[in-house]
């Protein structure tokens, strides 16, 4: 996986690339916030609150499986993490 993961994620910009919700798919906007389960995005339609274990995403064009990086940001950045 990118170093990406391992960096903060706010201000950036995230994409949904896929979604068990098909609605969600394309949903783009700059990370506002991050907790162990969600990502709160602010769209242009005002923020959105995203269960991670139900998207993968990009992040400056490195796609990522939310189901994988279900930490707190704060134990995210820095971790070792093995293949996608």
């Amino acid at each position: 996986m990118s170093g990406i993961i391992q960096l903060p994620w706010l201000a950036r910009n995230l994409e949904v690339t896929e979604s068990t919700d098909p609605t969600l798919v394309g949903l783009s906007g700059v990370v506002h916030d991050e907790t162990r389960r969600t990502i709160t995005v602010q769209t242009s339609r005002g923020a959105k609150t995203l269960a991670k274990d139900t998207i993968r995403f990009k992040i400056d064009d490195v796609e990522i499986d939310g189901s994988k990086v279900g930490q707190r940001p704060e134990e995210r950045v820095g971790k070792r993490y093995r293949g996608n």
